[in-house]
């Protein structure tokens, strides 16, 4: 007995959930993209500017139906639904006010003034319908002119106008339909018609209408989606112009910057080696030059990074790949970075993996990654400090680790950690040199490489950089 009652409630509850998706194909309550909030937005302001703009119109069609059937068949009937038609279309009308009208501009809102309007339509469509209905009642079983016509420009009205909701749209066209499929149906299934009479005649002819207006609303509505995609893509084109001039104005900003300090720094090295008499200083002659050769070098850096940057946004980016011992690479790589460490008095301390740890790569562009990631360690670190540079594997694959426990990235600057010219502080009067390049750089490299990087960072405690490899097909079987 139980088991048949937990089959029971299982049942209804994967009814209840099937049920449930469908509604959100009307009624979307998961979370969606803002792109898709605006679009949704739009299209409700549009259904109801439109429904306002025509409320006139309706009021033509409903006074002039009110009065043909009034003339020709019944004065109660045709006053009762004037009424409920005026009565559910003032309704709708409320509704698109508030919609046009709306100041909380949050999808939640759009919902639930999309149900509202749902309501008000559908609402308005039963008012049309048993207006119709009633009509063909009156008319009895007879070819149905006036009901059937009324139908027909019901629907059309309805296409042209209300394609901007297929919510709304698909309920209008279920009711009408159903009832120009009705109305010529109960004829012949009460009548008993053969297959020789007007009414298999009139009932093929409703069909014919019938698809007529689906294929309208169906015209109606992909021309308007296609609109809205258009619309979509100019914005999305203006996005990204907006992001290019943005990118350009940093550019200019952290090129200026990166070439202004180093160009004054050896132009006045420069300028004291002109202007002094360098046999009576010789000490002071090989300062200056040694200024002037390190500025020469980050000229050159800067440069170097430009053209990397443009070969990676071009991919002509080359690569020699080979086999890469890990080990190797850290020690080489700290040896490398530990002169301009010392010049911060910052340690690199290098934890060489337990085994041998061999990765497929290009060793000059490894080199590259890991000098940007300990030039950056250093440069964010406290004097005195430490830098942590191992190699290990974790769950199987290879990875490299670069950590030190300086100033760390804000919350607010994670997401542009790897953003070209992106830095914490993108001001000319910053306090960390640097073109914002160097980690934009290195993620390209590591992902061509098939590899992923990522980060761990805490305010005033540090930053982990981590680049997880794939498994070398060469040691992959082993």
């Amino acid at each position: 007995m139980s088991l048949d009652k937990s089959h029971s409630d299982n049942r209804i509850q994967s009814l209840a959930l099937r049920w449930r998706r469908r509604l959100e194909v009307f009624f979307p309550s998961k979370r969606i993209t803002v792109e898709q909030a605006r679009r949704l937005k739009k299209q409700m302001h549009d259904f109801s500017r439109g429904g306002l703009a025509l409320f006139w119109q309706r009021q033509g069609i409903y006074a002039g139906a009110a009065i043909l059937c009034g003339f020709y068949y019944s004065i109660p009937i045709a006053v009762l639904c004037y009424v409920l038609c005026q009565l559910t279309d003032l309704f709708d009308s409320f509704i698109s006010l508030r919609v046009i009208n709306r100041k909380d501009h949050s999808f939640r809102h759009s919902i639930v003034l999309l149900k509202w309007l749902f309501l008000s339509n559908t609402l308005s469509t039963l008012a049309v319908a048993i207006f119709t209905y009633l009509i063909a009642k009156l008319e009895g079983p007879t070819e149905h002119f006036s009901s059937l016509f009324f139908l027909f420009a019901a629907g059309l009205f309805a296409a042209v106008n209300n394609h901007q909701l297929p919510q709304v749209l698909a309920v209008r066209l279920i009711v009408y339909g159903a009832l120009f499929i009705y109305i010529p149906g109960a004829d012949i299934w009460n009548q008993h018609t053969s297959y020789q009479s007007t009414a298999w005649l009139h009932f093929a002819t409703s069909l014919f209408v019938l698809y007529f207006v689906l294929e309208c609303s169906v015209i109606f509505l992909r021309l308007y989606q296609k609109g809205l995609d258009q619309l979509d893509e100019l914005r999305a084109e203006r996005d990204r112009a907006q992001e290019s001039y943005e990118v350009k104005s940093q550019f200019v900003s952290v090129v200026s910057h990166e070439l202004r300090t180093p160009l004054t720094s050896i132009n006045g090295s420069l300028t004291l080696l002109r202007d002094s008499d360098l046999s009576k200083n010789p000490d002071s002659a090989a300062r200056m030059l040694d200024i002037a050769h390190k500025n020469s070098l980050r000229l050159s850096k800067l440069i170097n990074d430009l053209l990397d940057i443009q070969k990676m946004e071009a991919h002509k980016m080359t690569y020699i790949f080979a086999s890469v011992d890990l080990g190797e690479l850290i020690d080489e790589a700290a040896e490398s970075v530990t002169p301009y460490a010392d010049q911060f008095e910052t340690t690199i301390r290098v934890t060489q993996p337990k085994q041998p740890i061999t990765i497929r790569g290009d060793h000059e562009r490894m080199m590259q990654v890991l000098d940007n990631l300990l030039s950056n360690a250093v440069k964010f670190s406290h004097p005195g400090s430490y830098i942590e540079l191992g190699a290990s594997l974790q769950d199987g694959l290879p990875m490299l680790e670069v950590r030190d426990y300086g100033i760390g990235i804000p919350d607010d600057a994670h997401n542009k950690v790897f953003e070209k010219f992106s830095q914490v502080d993108n001001s000319d009067r910053r306090d960390f040199d640097g073109t914002g390049l160097g980690l934009s750089i290195v993620r390209q490299i590591v992902e061509d490489h098939d590899a992923e990087i990522d980060f761990e960072s805490a305010p005033g405690e540090g930053t982990r950089f981590f680049i997880t490899f794939p498994v070398a097909p060469d040691t992959a079987d082993e």
